[in-house]
Formats: structure tokens, sequence, C-alpha cells
């Protein structure tokens, strides 16, 4: 059997060595030519899986070991009667405590400030879902907006609300073009005036979900803080947008390594299914012990006193800033930042709590 897999996968060679020959690639140049022979095909987002590349293929799986499937062609898959998968809710643990290190970087006064900060969420799906559980944790008032979900933990409004109660707005929806809700631009000009003026706005979702230029504008009017780890135009981001930004990371809150390491049992799981192959893996028997701070002082005071330590969020910024050349972060550097990130640990590995 032969498995194409991305390089940056975590852990492939431990999960899926003992089925066949692994050629690892590099995900966002794969070519129809690299997967014409290939059984199996195991993806990030950062690879468009269309009928280009799998018309006339040998393939009977493509797992995408993310949490999203817009790159994916479901269309194009199902005609072709090729299974696929992806990992729902694979990084959403990782994802939530980026949300919550970005807030705490910004405004370390929040730790305090119970019911006096109200955090909006948009979109209740996985990380949604984890970010108003651990946000109540540090007592924060927390309302979401979903037209899709009806979560009981959380009070849920309607957009327009949301915009114009929460003094900061997280935004965890899938970008979509169609339907009653569409997502691709839900963010524009008309949105973000609605926005209280020193609202923090937070996208780790999809970049187009927020119009750029928009953007832009918005926080030349308002001086809006604004942290960005996706971007409508990525992986070719402007310096000019950047200036503008409190905080700019290369499309990592998902990258702790239990999330990484997650994502890819998933798409194990459904590979043995569709091979018939028996599932015994397990990630967590390949993760190493690290430091317990949760064990030594409460979920307060740890963020308080170590959050630099779990992450430090302010050199993701610095790194992601330092890749600008001649105007704009230059994609092989952009590309190069995610490859060697240095996967961070999620706080229950430290012994704090997780939703």
């Amino acid at each position: 059997m032969k498995i194409v897999a991305d390089e940056n996968l975590a852990f492939t060679d431990y999960f899926f060595a003992e089925f066949g020959a692994i050629q690892h690639v590099p995900g966002r140049n794969l070519s129809h030519s690299d997967v014409v022979d290939a059984d199996a095909l195991l993806v990030r987002s950062v690879t468009k899986v269309n009928s280009t590349l799998l018309q006339n293929t040998a393939l009977r799986y493509v797992g995408s070991a993310t949490i999203g499937t817009d790159h994916l062609d479901i269309q194009a898959l199902n005609a072709a009667g090729i299974a696929w998968s992806n990992a729902a809710g694979c990084n959403a643990q990782a994802v939530t405590e980026y949300v919550i290190t970005a807030l705490l970087h910004l405004k370390p006064e929040l730790i305090s400030a119970q019911q006096n900060f109200c955090l909006g969420i948009a979109g209740l799906g996985n990380v949604g879902s984890r970010l108003a559980t651990m946000a109540k944790l540090l007592g924060w008032q927390v309302i979401a907006y979903d037209p899709f979900a009806n979560r009981d933990n959380v009070t849920q409004v309607e957009f327009k609300q949301l915009l114009q109660q929460a003094d900061a707005i997280s935004i965890h929806v899938p970008l979509t073009k169609t339907g009653q809700h569409p997502t691709y631009h839900l963010f524009n000009a008309e949105t973000l005036a609605q926005m209280k003026p020193n609202a923090i706005l937070i996208n780790s979702a999809r970049g187009p979900v927020i119009a750029e230029a928009d953007l832009m504008q918005d926080i030349r009017n308002t001086n809006r803080t604004v942290v960005l780890d996706v971007f409508e135009h990525e992986p070719e981001i402007s310096s000019e947008l950047l200036e503008l930004l409190a905080l700019a990371t290369p499309h990592i809150a998902g990258y702790s390594l239990e999330g990484k390491a997650r994502g890819t049992q998933m798409i194990y799981e459904a590979f043995c299914q569709v091979f018939a192959q028996a599932a015994t893996k397990r990630f967590e028997t390949q993760l190493p012990s690290c430091e317990q701070y949760f064990a030594q002082a409460d979920f307060k005071t740890v963020l308080t006193q170590h959050l630099n330590q779990i992450y430090d969020i302010a050199q993701d910024d610095a790194n992601l800033r330092a890749c600008v050349k001649q105007g704009k972060v230059e994609q092989q550097a952009f590309d190069t930042l995610r490859k060697n990130y240095p996967l961070r640990r999620e706080w229950a590995a430290h012994g704090g709590p997780q939703a």
C-alpha cells in the first residue's frame, strides 16, 4: 500500500508505517503525479483536494487532519467513490487556550474581571462550545451567536446583539458562501461598525470570514484591538495589515502537540475502518511529560504567573513579523514558520483543566 502524507502531519509514521510505504510531501505543492498510484492521501488545510487532483488515481481514502473541510471537494470525492474524513474538534482545546492566552496577554487585568467582561463567541461548534466553558471558569460573562446550534451552557443571542454587547468577540465559524447564513465576509464594514469601538476582535477560524479591507479601515477609525491567526489572502499578508494588528500569528492557534496528534489519530481510525484494519494505537503513549504548574496553585494563579511559560504568544507574533520583506510576508517564510513550529502543550498536560 502507498500512502502519501503532508510532511507536517504529526506522528504519521507511528500510526501508518505498518500499513505500507509513506511518501512525505509538502502539502501546499502536492500534485496529481504525487497521488496517481497512491491508495491513501493524508492532508492538512493547505492542500486543495479537488477533481483535478483526484481524477484517474488509485485513491481509496483521503484523510484531512483538520477541523475544517472547505479545502475538500466533497462532491468530487463522493463522485469518485473515495472515502474521506476530517478531524473535527481535534484542536478545539488548543484554539480555546490560544484565545484566552491572547486576551490575557493583551489585558492581564481580565483575569479578575469576572462578570464585568463579556466575551462574545461567533459559532458554537467544537471550539466555540469549549471556549464558552473555559471562559466561565474564569468567571467571565459569555454570550454566543450560532443559528445552527442550541447549547444549554451559554446564553445565545442574535448576531446584532453579540456585536453590540460583547467586550471581545472570538470567531469560530466555518467558511461558507452559500445557504441562509453564509459566513464569507460576515465581519464587514457594516457589522464592524456595530461593535463597541474598544471591543477586541479575534479570528482563529478562517481568514475570509473577515473582509480584510473593511477591517483595516475599521482599525484606523476606531483603533480597535485585533488578533488574527488567519488572514483573508493567506499566506500573503501585507505589512500594512500587520502594523494595524495587536497580535498576528501564522495560523497556529490549533498547533498544540495534543491537537496535532489527536488529528492524526482521528484520520488513522477512519483509515482503519476503510481498509478493515484494527485501530489499536493511541497518541497519548507518544507524549513526553511536562511541568505540572496546575498542581502547585489554583487555575487563575497559574495563568497569572506562568502563562508565558505555557505559551509565549508574543514570540509567535514577533516571528511572523520578522518574515516581512518588500511589504509583505513571504509565502516560503510563512510555511517554514508553520513547518518548524515548536508545538506547545495543552493546559491538561500541565495538570490543568480542559473543556
